[in-house]
């Protein structure tokens, strides 16, 4: 085994098994690093040098994506800020690369434009499952839990049925195995209830999968996938023009906080972000308050 290949196996081996990194995560840097040794053809880290980052980074920002031409700023960064991981590994064993982490500079990317829903729009949405089958309250529930907590659809699809409705918290487990609490509000505790009461089968899963039959049967825990199809079933049938998904609603649960008056600190704590820098994405979206002060403030001596 070549030497650099030795030090990757061990990598992915702490990413795993120290720092509790999920395996599509393991999985991702193994082939951003497998990417950057095949192309640069390095068989030990004292090849790894300037020369050596900056020439895949022209080749990075130079190659053809799958569907959408050249790959994204922010695709790019991936594949860089596992080589700073992987070497800020190294230095922790005590095995000091020709290149320090600090020198190799993440590619600047544009802040991301969140698009929200209107409150009108969402309302609608929210509404869209009518009826008491199984498979409506199923769906009316998933689309109130998406709203009221901010979980991420794998959070969502792993719950557990057994959980206290009434004291309206849950205990999640996200990124990394950390722990935190989302909140139910009154009007996802309701749809629960409802869906629960009509769950006649044994599945440990809160929320199932089920077939196309008429008197449709529990066939497992629900998929991050089918629970995309539910969003996007009911944004067309509420009439919502545009692209709508799950993670569209963690977007709208943050900025519903942060346009109430929730700080920021909070709002992290609750969409169980690691970093605040990544919170602040939703910050420009509550300047539209902002455009009322000036409406009401700027001018005002001017005929």
């Amino acid at each position: 085994m070549k030497e650099i290949q030795k030090y990757l196996k061990e990598y992915l081996d702490y990413l795993e098994i120290e720092k509790n990194r999920s395996p599509k995560t393991v999985e991702n840097y193994r082939r951003y690093l497998s990417e950057f040794i095949n192309q640069e053809k390095i068989s030990s880290l004292e090849e790894i040098d300037q020369d050596k980052i900056r020439h895949f980074r022209i080749w990075l920002a130079r190659r053809q994506g799958k569907e959408e031409g050249f790959l994204k700023k922010n695709t790019q960064s991936y594949y860089i800020i596992a080589l700073r991981n992987f070497l800020k590994y190294l230095i922790k064993r005590n095995v000091k690369p020709n290149v320090l982490p600090e020198q190799i500079e993440l590619p600047k990317i544009p802040q991301r434009q969140i698009e929200i829903i209107e409150y009108s729009d969402l309302e609608r949405f929210l509404n869209a499952p009518q009826g008491d089958s199984l498979r409506a309250l199923r769906d009316k529930a998933i689309l109130e839990i998406l709203f009221s907590t901010g979980l991420r659809v794998s959070e969502l699809c792993s719950l557990s049925r057994y959980l206290n409705i009434e004291k309206g918290e849950i205990t999640v487990r996200g990124k990394g195995g950390k722990l935190r609490v989302v909140f139910l509000s009154p009007r996802a505790q309701k749809a629960l209830k409802n869906y629960l009461e009509k769950r006649s089968d044994a599945e440990e899963a809160l929320f199932v999968s089920l077939t196309k039959s008429k008197n449709p049967k529990v066939i497992g825990r629900i998929l991050p996938r089918t629970v995309q199809r539910i969003v996007k079933y009911y944004a067309k049938k509420a009439g919502i023009v545009g692209k709508v998904t799950p993670h569209q609603l963690r977007h709208q649960f943050a900025t519903d906080l942060l346009l109430n008056g929730a700080d920021l600190r909070s709002v992290q704590a609750l969409l169980g972000h690691a970093n605040i820098s990544t919170t602040q994405v939703y910050t420009h979206l509550t300047n539209k308050e902002l455009k009322e002060i000036h409406k009401a403030f700027h001018g005002r001596r001017r005929k």
